[in-house]
């Protein structure tokens, strides 16, 4: 069902065959949940739910502190990338000011 069905040309003609699709048929067995599929792995009604995971109030504490410090360390990483964009834009617009400034001066001493 989920395999693609791609055309198979020998030599190219330019003549597009389109997939098939093979008919239904009555023989096909119904799919039974409770035996392994072909791959040996276990059907999805065999496999054990997992276990929970129990938090003591230290380990909370722990988390949630933890949790907190990655906050603060990418939230001020974050904030210097941005300082650093906002000075480099005004020192590049301190320059372009300048620069304008001198080649005026430049032209009208001609």
């Amino acid at each position: 069902m989920f395999r693609p069905h791609i055309p198979v040309n020998p030599l190219p003609t330019g003549i597009i065959t389109p997939p098939t699709r093979p008919a239904p048929t009555a023989d096909v067995e119904p799919r039974h949940e409770s035996t392994p599929t072909a791959a040996g792995h276990p059907s999805p009604a065999a496999i054990q739910p997992r276990t929970t995971i129990q938090l003591t109030p230290g380990s909370a504490v722990a988390l949630a502190a933890g949790g907190g410090a990655v906050v603060l360390v990418v939230g001020a990483v974050l904030v210097s990338m941005l300082l650093a964009v906002a000075i480099t834009g005004v020192s590049v617009a301190a320059t372009a000011v300048v620069l304008r400034l001198l080649v005026k001066d430049l032209q009208k001493g001609r």
